[in-house]
């Protein structure tokens, strides 16, 4: 276990080192998105497993009864041994904040470079299968990774169903993606919820804030490729009008917009546009119930005992309300519903496109998360 832990530190360190390198570049090919949020989230991941890890190393001490005294007790965490990781093409290099225990007390989310790094940590060895889907992001990932990284820790595997399919025949400790192979050897799986995420719209809500934080959500980061952006949005009949003029933007136009990685995902979100028009928001929580269980659930209003009313019966993988995809979910077993609580008085216009160069400045200051350089950047200093 010591030697496995001075491995995880050595190949954190290399990892932390790469992030960045040429990630920019390839997340434009694949996407054409912006990739300051990819960039900056991975390199927060890295640098907080470096600065965790012998915190997440120290056993836990626990009570022990009457009836074993004299004695101690401490709960010991081990790694799982080798974890496979096949990454999703809309987050090649991850950004979801969704986490997941990889072993007793290391926690880990579940798109590509997120796991990887947390598997690590835990003294894991890990197999990345990276998407064909977005082989802009493949390639560089199979080279630096293989030149940063110590070969015994982590290895990349490029290819296509052929590959995915040899892979997933092999006995693992910890799969990130799928059950069906997982089941011949009872491997542990993380899987997500197959239903469509909504945003549910009370006709109270500060229409301009409210819009804008849709936008935002289902296309500003990657389009509406992501497991938690919204597919359908349900209101009341007499606010649905306003609430579809309010925004008339000419998105074909927009460079701060992603585009859909393929003709055949294009064809399949087109499908997917919808809405739904109630008398009353309340209404609604019993038909969304009644589907398919959605993976997140969204409520903008203004209404308090109405929010306190859609977290209690609105049964999703998770909750935020006037705001949507900013929310986290917490363990796979015991399912804690995360719910997100923000203001309509604070609202920071570097959200929104268009992301010009001190918007995005400002942008990789927050999800650093200083304090200082948050301050630092508002007085533009």
């Amino acid at each position: 276990m010591e030697n496995s832990n001075i491995v995880s530190y050595e190949t954190l360190d290399s990892l932390a080192k790469w992030l960045g390198m040429n990630v920019a570049s390839a997340i434009f090919a694949s996407l054409e998105r912006f990739s300051c949020v990819n960039i900056t989230t991975m390199k927060s991941s890295g640098k907080l497993a470096l600065k965790e890890l012998k915190h997440w190393m120290v056993p836990q001490k626990v009570k022990t009864p009457i009836t074993t005294f004299p004695s101690s007790a401490e709960i010991v965490s081990e790694p799982l041994g080798v974890v496979l990781v096949i990454s999703a093409w809309n987050y090649p290099f991850g950004t979801s904040k969704t986490w997941f225990q990889l072993y007793n007390n290391v926690i880990v989310d579940v798109l590509s470079l997120d796991p990887v790094i947390r598997a690590i940590a835990a003294g894991n060895a890990v197999v990345l299968k990276p998407s064909e889907v977005a082989p802009a992001t493949s390639s560089p990932l199979l080279k630096f990774l293989g030149e940063y990284m110590d070969s015994s820790a982590v290895k990349v595997v490029e290819g296509a169903i052929p590959e995915t399919s040899a892979l997933l025949g092999q006995k693992w400790d910890k799969i990130f993606y799928t059950a069906a192979a997982a089941e011949k050897h009872l491997t542990p799986v993380v899987l997500e919820l197959g239903g469509k995420s909504l945003v549910d719209v009370d006709s109270d809500v500060n229409l301009k804030v409210a819009t804008r934080r849709i936008i935002v959500g289902k296309w500003g980061c990657n389009n509406g490729q992501a497991c938690i952006a919204p597919v359908y949005i349900i209101t009341t009949k007499d606010y649905a009008p306003k609430l579809e003029k309010f925004y008339r933007m000419d998105l074909l136009k927009s460079e701060d917009l992603a585009r859909i990685v393929n003709s055949n995902h294009f064809a399949h979100f087109k499908k997917l546009l919808d809405n739904d028009k109630v008398d009353k928001v309340e209404a609604s929580f019993g038909m969304i119930n009644s589907i398919e269980k959605p993976l997140a659930a969204y409520l903008f209003s203004n209404d308090k005992k109405l929010k306190e009313e859609f977290v209690k019966k609105v049964s999703a993988g998770g909750l935020a309300v006037d705001d949507n995809s900013l929310h986290v979910s917490i363990l796979p077993c015991a399912h804690k519903k995360a719910v997100l609580d923000p203001s309509f008085a604070c609202d920071a216009p570097a959200r929104y496109p268009p992301y010009t160069p001190a918007k995005l400045r400002f942008l990789k200051v927050l999800l650093n998360g200083d304090i200082l350089d948050i301050i630092r950047a508002l007085f533009g200093w």
